[in-house]
């Protein structure tokens, strides 16, 4: 296991330095970066000053010096070739320097930071709401097989798949936001939270949570459920399973000691996968509850251009996605013990 956990480490290293440099070439050939932006301010600050003068010459018109141009490359760093580049970023990061943000002027780690607690807070309540309420629920699907139960909570869950985790934000908050007035219509918390009692912020809190995390766990829900049920109804038609009512075994110590620590084998597979996405956010769930997370940060990035804090955003979810994978696998043999990793 060991050997294991430390190839896999090693492993990393490569993919690390595939996935970064890929995402790096691909936003240096992209055409607005801040250097385009930053000569298009230029111009239209000029322009305005020949305007004001009685000019009539446009932003456009007018030509930049090329001393301004090599003195904007030099401070955006890109007055070097693209894998000098590139190394003088990882360099920087390997010290914990991210750079700076060119739409927020501050650090990327600042920025970043500022807003991973509320990713965070929404994605493990998410992730640990899914998987507690998920897998009793797929066992109890897989016992009951066909009742009356079993069909309808598979129309409600199929029901609340079928609609996205925005949809349902925005239906959700136009009923009992709007119409009945029981939750608040987005943010995190209430403007007046820091006066509130200690009791007074746990019920904002609570109040600001709900929707968000239902919208959240919109997806996720109807996958694990069923896959739950499934995984568990085909072990139940093993032979070890027959094998062990037939020694006389209870039906209770048969399901829950045999049959469900086999099944949860393909739950465990897409652990890594939902871990990232609840870690990263939904930005357009943020955008609907106005919450000021890392899904709407990292989108918010891209459209600006502000690549530094995009590069920033998937070192963190480049990790995340990598450790995830090796915590999957270690579950892996956890779970199953005919799995060794070798």
């Amino acid at each position: 296991m060991i050997n294991y956990i430390v190839r896999r480490l090693l492993l990393m290293i490569p993919t690390f330095l595939g996935c970064t440099l890929l995402v790096f070439l691909i936003l240096q050939k992209t055409p607005g970066g801040p250097l385009e932006q930053a000569l298009m301010q230029y111009r239209q600050q000029s322009a305005g000053e020949v305007s004001s003068g009685g000019g009539g010459i446009g932003a456009e018109g007018l030509d930049v010096p090329e001393e301004v141009i090599e003195e904007l490359k030099s401070y955006f760093n890109l007055d070097k070739p693209l894998l000098v580049r590139y190394v003088d970023w990882l360099g920087k990061v390997m010290t914990g320097d991210f750079g700076q943000s060119y739409v927020y002027a501050e650090p990327v780690l600042d920025v970043i930071s500022s807003r991973f607690p509320i990713s965070i807070y929404f994605g493990l309540i998410g992730f640990i709401l899914s998987y507690s309420v998920c897998i009793p629920l797929g066992i109890i699907k897989a016992i009951k097989n066909g009742s009356t139960f079993d069909v309808t909570s598979s129309s409600i869950v199929f029901m609340g798949y079928a609609i996205p985790g925005w949809a349902l934000g925005v239906l959700l908050m136009s009923i009992f936001g709007q119409k009945l007035g029981w939750f608040p219509l987005g943010d995190f918390r209430s403007e007046s939270f820091d006066s509130l009692s200690a009791w007074g912020q746990i019920t904002d809190q609570v109040h600001h949570t709900v929707l968000p995390v239902i919208s959240y766990m919109a997806g996720s829900f109807a996958i694990l459920t069923i896959l739950m049920k499934n995984s568990l109804l085909e072990n139940l038609g093993q032979d070890y399973v027959r094998t062990a009512f037939a020694k006389g075994l209870a039906e209770k110590r048969v399901i829950f000691v045999h049959a469900v620590r086999n099944s949860l084998i393909p739950i465990i597979t897409g652990l890594s996968g939902i871990l990232g996405i609840f870690l990263a956010g939904s930005f357009l769930i943020e955008r609907v509850f106005n919450i000021d997370g890392l899904g709407l940060l990292g989108f918010n990035s891209v459209v600006n251009r502000d690549y530094t804090v995009v590069m920033g955003f998937l070192v963190i979810s480049v990790f995340v996605l990598l450790f995830g994978n090796l915590f999957r696998d270690i579950l892996y043999a956890i779970a199953d013990p005919r799995i060794r990793l070798r």
